[in-house]
């Protein structure tokens, strides 16, 4: 099986090739990443370097909004599943510039669609994001909940995802399967996330953005949990429907001020926090029900908050060197 994989220096996306290539030899697979300076491109290079370490690693810099080069690039390679996990990412971020997630979240998404349906794909498996229930006051969420009131900008980009890999897969029989990600965490996170500027803030002794006066509340999802939820959507493709959504998440939810705490219990120190209303777009709280994905894939995994978090801090601490 020849697998595509988009966004392979993203925090998902890289984790994800790094699963692929520990327990499966028998999968070849590309992977497809524009590099852009949304955050710290020195981060994403490092994540490439690890996995550069493999002979079956086949990099392409490459922007999905370039079509004629995507295209030139699906006609040399017989691609049998995409992975799209390419996007640009950052809720308030899509407040301010826009444009950028036109580009990318759906010029580049409307190309991979294309793409997909042009050299028939098998499979396409595709990001979305717990953003687009906006905010609900129903939980746990499941699938069925209305995604018709995305808040921010991004969101609505990805509900638009949605909208058109349907589209595609009722005209065209494109097998897609959309992942609604709520809040992923981990080794190799993005520095734009919480558990990284808070571990950043609290072992440099700076003070941190505490949004919402920490009333917030996430459905934490550990990084290694999801990518093995994908794994598992790889090896088993939709058959029945040409068209599936999954919630990808722990299944619980927890306060930020408990995020905080686990964050100082392993680093032993204080957090230095400056409190600030809730901002534009933001959810006041996620918490997911992942009775779909867990029935179909007849698997549930759930790292604790407590081990995902120290598992954090310790990668953190290796990495920078603190």
């Amino acid at each position: 099986m020849n697998i595509l994989v988009t966004g392979c220096a993203g925090f998902i996306g890289y984790n994800l090739c790094r699963v692929i290539l520990d327990k499966n030899n028998k999968y070849n697979f590309f992977e497809i990443d524009n590099l852009n300076k949304y955050y710290d491109v020195s981060l994403k290079k490092n994540r490439l370097l690890n996995l550069k370490n493999s002979s079956r690693f086949k990099f392409i810099k490459m922007d999905l909004s370039n079509k004629k080069r995507l295209e030139s690039f699906f006609s040399k390679k017989k691609i049998d599943t995409v992975i799209n996990l390419a996007a640009q990412a950052g809720v308030r971020h899509s407040l301010k510039k826009p444009d950028d997630y036109v580009n990318s979240n759906l010029v580049g998404f409307y190309n991979i669609l294309e793409c997909s349906k042009k050299f028939k794909i098998k499979h396409l498996i595709f990001a979305s994001s717990s953003s687009v229930y906006g905010s609900t006051k129903k939980f746990p969420i499941n699938e069925e909940i209305s995604t018709d009131r995305p808040v921010s900008f991004y969101a609505a980009t990805k509900k638009c995802n949605e909208i058109l890999a349907y589209s595609y897969s009722y005209n065209f029989n494109l097998n897609c399967t959309g992942l609604r990600f709520f809040t992923v965490y981990g080794p190799y996170g993005r520095p734009d996330m919480a558990l990284f500027k808070f571990t950043n803030s609290i072992l440099n002794n700076k003070k941190a953005d505490l949004y919402n006066y920490g009333n917030h509340e996430r459905d934490f999802t550990y990084i290694d949990d999801v990518t093995n939820y994908i794994y598992k959507l790889i090896r088993k493709p939709n058959i029945k429907k040409h068209y599936q959504i999954f919630n990808i998440a722990a299944g619980n939810s927890n306060k930020l001020e408990y995020f905080v705490k686990l964050i100082e219990k392993y680093t032993n120190k204080k957090l230095k926090t400056k409190h600030i209303k809730m901002q534009q777009g933001d959810i006041l709280k996620t918490h997911a029900d992942v009775s779909k994905i867990t029935k179909y894939l007849k698997h549930k995994n759930n790292t604790s908050l407590k081990n995902g978090i120290k598992n954090f801090i310790k990668w953190y601490r290796e990495y920078y060197k603190i």
